[in-house]
């Protein structure tokens, strides 16, 4: 028997998984249930990968480094106001900015506007406002000019950008580049109950629960955690997590065998709590998003958190491993408008791409050796969106096919230049197969270290991509 408790049979090598989702796009990128998983240990339950998942015994597989500290609101320094999206007085802002901060895209010399302004203001990325409106070394756009206060606005420390810059703050609310939901202030209405399959030790980090509702004509539900301290004063990212094919929503919200590291992919811990979290129960264990059903379930999830808890709207992020790496690839495409960022672990075009020519930050990540979900059908992904965020077209380097597996180099990340302001791509390879924790020097999918007793060390590496995703997401 496995430390898991299952039989070691039940672990199938990666090699045993089909060779390619392009021809089984129903199984999601997993041999009848994402055989490799994606990280994790060895797994506690369950019959399909995981995060971390043996290779199809997925329920917990989990993955994730402690590499990286919990930031969470961005710095800023004196941020200035998002700005009209003329340049003058608009009640949301565009995204290029004036000389001083202030301004929409054409941005006046002191481009006013911004209905965030003071320190809900977002700024531009350098000088007066900067090209992207977030941040702003001297900004001073905003209703009332004073942008992001010096980073420190509210608890999460500042503007999103700024000469102060960096992530600081104790949590990923207050900074000053929020723009505020409806629900701000307000009392939630929701009811919590236990998440399927969660128990004894292995539940949840921090309040919360299952939340279901009526979408779509059925019942769907989700995991929710809110952040520590949670206020209702001050709004806060709001990050969505999709599990694999066969995977659930508990198997994102307690990190499987790896626990609190890879809780909601290793972003919980890295933000020290400081967000909220929702792990989507996926219908039959995935997002075939028959109908556009799927889609639906988002946009529900979406409003009925905003209209229940303080939700910072400039920060709905998603990211997803396998068949929920397409099932963020189609927010990406069809909710661009709405979701800031998209994060995609070993993903294809699987739940659809309705849409699909906006803008939006993207983080995407694929192996030489993913046998499941390959090169193939990664690339069209990327470069959709490189032509979408007007990212100057190249081949990025990769590493070499192993073997060897190498300690450093093992994983080649290309940050493509020319992109939109606020529509940054980064683009991933790395040497191993199909898994969402990789750890370089290794063909680990697992996570290993990160696996009690293990932990995390320099002679017990653990993967580099949770702090990847986080530093991304984080400099946005």
């Amino acid at each position: 028997m496995t430390a898991d408790g299952r039989p070691p049979a039940l672990r199938l090598p990666v090699v045993m998984q089909l060779p390619a989702c392009l021809a089984l796009l129903a199984l999601a990128c997993g041999p009848g249930a994402d055989g490799g998983g994606g990280g994790g240990g060895p797994g506690v339950a369950g019959t399909h990968g995981g995060i971390g998942g043996g290779a199809g015994a997925d329920q917990s597989g989990r993955g994730g480094g402690e590499a990286g500290t919990g930031p969470a609101g961005r710095g800023g320094g004196a941020g200035a106001g998002r700005g009209g999206t003329t340049g003058v007085a608009g009640s949301d802002g565009g995204q290029a900015a004036g000389t001083s901060g202030g301004g929409g895209q054409a941005g006046a010399a002191t481009g006013v506007g911004g209905q965030a302004g003071g320190a809900a203001g977002r700024g531009g990325q350098s000088g007066g406002g900067g090209q992207s409106g977030r941040g702003g070394q001297t900004g001073t756009g905003g209703q009332s000019g004073s942008g992001g206060q010096g980073g420190a606005a509210a608890t999460g420390g500042g503007g999103r950008g700024g000469a102060a810059g960096g992530i600081g703050g104790s949590s990923a609310a207050g900074s000053s580049g929020s723009m505020s939901s409806v629900g701000c202030g307000k009392t939630s209405t929701l009811t919590f109950t236990t998440v399927p399959g969660e128990s004894g030790q292995n539940v949840g980090t921090g309040e919360g629960g299952y939340v279901t509702i009526q979408s779509g004509g059925g019942s769907r539900g989700f995991a929710l955690r809110l952040p520590a301290n949670y206020d209702k004063s001050k709004p806060y990212w709001l990050i969505f997590g999709f599990h694999w094919n066969g995977g659930a929503s508990k198997d994102v919200d307690t990190g499987g065998s790896n626990g609190y590291v890879m809780a909601h992919f290793g972003l919980q811990k890295l933000s020290n709590n400081g967000a909220i979290f929702v792990a989507p129960q996926g219908l039959n264990n995935g997002w075939a998003n028959s109908g556009g059903q799927d889609l639906k379930f988002a946009d529900d999830m979406v409003k009925l958190i905003e209209d229940n808890y303080c939700v910072d709207t400039t920060h709905v992020l998603t990211n997803g491993f396998s068949y929920g790496g397409g099932m963020s690839y189609e927010l990406a495409c069809a909710r661009a408008k709405v979701f800031r960022a998209a994060a995609i672990y070993e993903g294809a075009q699987l739940s659809g791409c309705d849409g699909g020519n906006d803008p939006i930050a993207l983080w995407q990540m694929v192996g030489l050796t993913d046998s499941t979900c390959p090169m193939s059908l990664a690339t069209p992904i990327r470069d959709r969106f490189v032509k979408n965020n007007g990212c100057l077209a190249q081949s990025p380097p990769q590493p070499p096919q192993p073997p060897p597996y190498l300690s450093t180099g093992g994983h080649v990340c290309t940050n493509y230049a020319g992109c939109s302001a606020g529509h940054p791509l980064r683009w991933c390879v790395h040497q191993s197969g199909h898994g969402n924790a990789i750890v370089d020097g290794t063909s680990d999918l697992y996570n290993s270290c990160a696996t009690p007793p293990k932990s995390c060390s320099s002679s017990c590496p653990c993967s580099w991509v949770p702090a990847d995703v986080w530093s991304f997401f984080t400099s946005l």
